[in-house]
């Protein structure tokens, strides 16, 4: 299994701190949130890990390059010439990756205890294309999915916008964690150019592949992408014990 941690965004919601900084160094219990990331996919025995860089992307470019580790190959995937979003981002690393690996994509701004073997098990076991980490929380948009948890559609409550994939009579609306693994065949199924958002892919193609939800509401998670948020996460941490610390690396 390959790994793609995505690091390139802005960090708009996190100004001033990203003024001079990129999110993915802001730091959580001494740690930076890239460096969390990059612990878990050591943890899970993952040899090759593909960064993406944008904003303030020398400065990731230098901690990748003076970041130890023994048992894992960090690679850069470049893109200062352009953002690309969550789809163009993958597809411009695409020829980094291991051909036919299936390959973990995790946010940079999640921080989370879930069990991501377990998340990695049902992928496999279920012959999905694509599988996303999803809880039962309020969400600024909601992925929406059928009793065998397909994903069916797309809702953004502030709007009323909403997307099917086909005729639905129950669905369950879940919000994205910001972890997914996904099979290499995908990289081959995306026709778009430059910058785009998988999340539309993903619903164009689930009506002829296996786009999964896994469900785990137990866990912990936090999405660091604000400053009340990141604040949240840190006064988190600081009141746990170090063995729950430790579960989330």
């Amino acid at each position: 299994m390959n790994a793609m941690i995505f690091a390139a965004g802005l960090g708009s919601r996190l100004r001033p701190l990203t003024d001079s900084c990129p999110k993915a160094l802001i730091k959580i219990d001494h740690r930076s949130l890239l460096e969390i990331a990059l612990l878990k996919m050591s943890r899970l025995k993952i040899k090759k890990v593909v960064v993406n860089v944008h904003h303030h992307a020398q400065q990731i470019i230098d901690f990748i390059e003076n970041y130890r580790s023994d048992n894992i190959e960090i690679l850069i995937s470049d893109e200062r010439h352009q953002l690309l979003d969550t789809g163009g981002g993958l597809l411009n690393a695409a020829p980094l990756f291991d051909n036919g690996s299936q390959i973990l994509i995790y946010n940079v701004d999640v921080v989370t205890n879930a069990n991501i073997e377990a998340l990695i098990q049902y992928h496999n076991t279920h012959q999905n294309l694509a599988t996303l980490f999803v809880q039962e929380r309020k969400a600024s948009r909601y992925l929406m999915f059928d009793n065998n948890n397909l994903l069916c559609g797309w809702k953004n409550p502030k709007t009323g916008e909403e997307k099917w994939v086909s005729d639905v009579v129950t669905s369950k609306a879940m919000g994205f964690n910001g972890v997914q693994v996904i099979n290499y065949e995908l990289l081959n199924l995306m026709d778009a150019k430059n910058a785009f958002p998988i999340i539309p892919v993903y619903l164009q193609l689930a009506e002829k592949h296996r786009i999964s939800g896994w469900v785990d509401n137990k866990s912990d998670w936090f999405d660091a992408g604000t400053p009340e948020k990141l604040n949240n996460v840190r006064e988190f941490f600081i009141n746990c014990t170090p063995e729950k610390r430790q579960t989330f690396l």
